[in-house]
């Protein structure tokens, strides 16, 4: 009875959606790039990422109060991080001599950087989130392609199970993301992202889905960006944002964000995203909300849980994702919601897989 119920529900679903988003018989997506998995990722403790260190100033401009040492920070922990001064700012203090009293009574101008990591009642929310700095950029090496298989349960109109896998590819500086979930022989999607790997992360070109449901034939819809419009399934163009992410890529740039970053992986933390769902491009906000230890079936994992501050809305998806720091940040856990009652758990099943180490790409 549950399944027939689930069919019918996921014939009128389609044939809504085709309708609201421009599904059709597009194009299938790119060829997936061929890659060979050999070898199990063995937990390890991440790198420290080293934030950059401002300018010394001339000895005769040294303050005369010598500043505290910095706490060491790690990837889970709260820790204040020193930035930079701005050149600008930088300069002028150089140029104009200090007043011996103000000297001594200031700490240096980069300590003041602190971060309070205690989230506001009403959090403002800021500038799009910068990426990486070119230091920390330059010395990133980007994951040998990586398979992730997953289990998925759920919930619509009754229980669902299923299976589900993430595949990361990379071939020089091009990318794939793959994204495919199954229930039974009823229902299959599949969503992937194709594009460049940049010192910003991933820069997005071409995003393509595919949904079979039994009976009917396969619809798909694209994407594709360029630089300054992003054209629709429906071929109508938008304006793009800088950082802008669909919804296969957003996993991995979060990944690379927390690798590069992980000072924004604390929580108390907050990211904020371009991200296009179906026809709409907003600026998503992702809480950092836990830190949380997750049991699997080969073993338990230290994760960070990462929320979207916003709920799903009608034709969308919002994911929560638990990211593993021990397991080059990939998301072990990703909860799916359409609305509070339909749902999809995927949960890691086995240890990831990755190819060879690749060439470094810079």
């Amino acid at each position: 009875m549950t399944s027939g119920v689930l069919l019918a529900h996921l014939l009128l679903a389609d044939r809504v959606l085709e309708q609201r988003l421009g599904w059709g018989s597009g194009d299938p997506p790119p060829p997936r790039i061929d890659v060979a998995f050999v070898r199990e990722l063995v937990a390890a403790t991440p790198p420290v990422a080293v934030a950059p260190v401002p300018p010394r100033p001339a000895p005769d401009r040294l303050p005369a109060v010598a500043a505290k040492p910095r706490p060491a920070a790690s990837s889970v922990q709260a820790a204040a991080v020193l930035e930079p001064a701005e050149p600008a700012q930088a300069a002028a203090e150089l140029d104009a001599p200090p007043s011996p009293a103000s000297a001594a009574a200031e700490p240096a101008p980069a300590l003041l950087a602190a971060v309070d990591l205690a989230p506001p009642a009403a959090p403002p929310i800021p500038p799009p989130a910068a990426p990486a700095s070119a230091a920390s950029a330059t010395h990133f090496d980007w994951p040998p392609s990586t398979r992730l298989s997953y289990q998925l349960s759920g919930h619509y109109r009754g229980p669902i199970d299923g299976s589900a896998q993430v595949e990361w590819l990379r071939e020089g500086s091009r990318y794939q993301v793959r994204m495919s979930t199954a229930i039974g022989p009823v229902l299959s999607r599949s969503i992937s992202s194709e594009g460049l790997l940049t010192e910003a992360g991933l820069a997005p070109r071409r995003f393509d889905g595919e949904q079979k449901v039994i009976f009917r034939a396969a619809r798909r819809w694209s994407l594709r960006f360029g630089p300054e419009r992003i054209t629709l399934p429906d071929g109508r163009e938008i304006d793009t944002q800088p950082g802008a992410q669909d919804e296969a890529s957003q996993f991995v740039q979060l990944a690379w964000l927390f690798t590069t970053r992980p000072e924004r992986l604390q929580v108390g933390q907050f990211i904020e995203m371009p991200l296009i769902v179906n026809r709409t491009l907003e600026r998503w906000i992702y809480d950092v909300v836990a830190e949380e230890t997750l049991n699997f079936a080969f073993g338990t994992v230290p994760t960070v849980h990462v929320k979207p501050r916003r709920e799903a809305r009608s034709g969308d998806l919002a994911a929560e994702i638990w990211f593993a720091p021990t397991l080059q940040y990939l998301p072990v856990r990703i909860l799916i919601r359409q609305h509070p009652d339909s749902w999809i758990d995927l949960t890691l099943d086995r240890p990831p897989l990755q190819a060879a180490e690749p060439a470094p790409t810079r």
